[in-house]
């Protein structure tokens, strides 16, 4: 895969996977994260594995960020060819106590509730996701117009299905981005820009550890009632990702599919909890 490939939120558990795999198969990746030493430890594995990798501290919520990022990757490895925008994640600013309305909520001061989620939490859960798509997309989408082989690769979620209770921010964006990655299809087919998306379902990662798992390690009732909904009955690995993701990037296998997200969620969007 003789490809430079943009990657945000790279230090992540999942990005960094797809990070590994591609430097694998031959791709020069640019590691982008707003923690430069989780970005910069993935690119030392890649690099002592044989691999080409360099890391970026970029703010994705932040154009200027992002466009110095990128004439940094065009000088280092040249234009963007393939794009996977996976800066992303929830935040405890935009996580509510109850799953469903309680009696007292309305005037609750010391824990979160629909009520009194901040302007600034909102934003903040919802900007990550959708912002961080939106910017690094206008600026390293423009070094892939008039060249073959293109395409960008978003990250959603089952909350962009069914949005789960606790996190409304985080669902609400989520569902934008499979819009906008048909949005963004669709403007540029012609340009012959392939935009997919892909939908995990429940991955452990780091910020969602928290909400799955207690201090101590056991699983949470939230846990239980995750499994119970998903037909496999278990979380997904990280590396049952990876499929799907050189499908979706290889303009030989996956020439005419554009506008699409595709599920990877152990049956959990089949179920109907019947």
């Amino acid at each position: 895969m003789d490809k430079t490939i943009v990657i945000t939120g790279a230090g992540g558990v999942l990005c960094s996977g797809f990070a590994r795999f591609l430097a694998s198969k031959g791709a020069k990746v640019a590691l982008l994260d707003i923690n430069e030493a989780a970005a910069q430890k993935v690119a030392d594995e890649i690099n002592a594995a044989g691999g080409k990798a360099v890391a970026y501290k970029c703010n994705c919520l932040e154009r200027a960020s992002v466009e110095e990022v990128h004439a940094k990757v065009n000088a280092d490895l040249g234009k963007c060819d393939i794009l996977i925008n996976g800066a992303g994640g929830n935040n405890p600013k935009c996580t509510t106590l109850h799953e469903e309305y309680e009696k007292g909520d309305e005037s609750a001061e010391d824990f979160l509730t629909f009520f009194n989620i901040s302007d600034a939490g909102f934003d903040f859960v919802f900007d990550l996701n959708i912002k961080g798509v939106l910017l690094p997309s206008q600026v390293f989408m423009a070094d892939m117009l008039g060249r073959p082989g293109c395409s960008v690769l978003n990250i959603s979620s089952m909350n962009a299905y069914r949005p789960l209770t606790k996190i409304p921010a985080y669902s609400a964006a989520k569902a934008a981005v499979s819009n906008f990655t048909s949005w963004l299809a669709v403007h540029f087919a012609k340009e012959g820009i392939r935009v997919n998306a892909i939908a995990p379902g429940f991955f452990v990662t780091n910020q969602n550890r928290s909400l799955l798992f207690n201090e101590d390690g056991t699983p949470t009732a939230r846990t239980g009632k995750i499994l119970r909904s998903t037909p496999m009955g278990r979380f997904g690995e990280a590396e049952e990702l990876l499929g799907a993701v050189e499908f979706l990037l290889d303009e030989n296998k996956a020439g005419f599919v554009t506008g699409i997200t595709m599920p990877i969620d152990g049956g959990f969007s089949a179920y109907s909890g019947v």
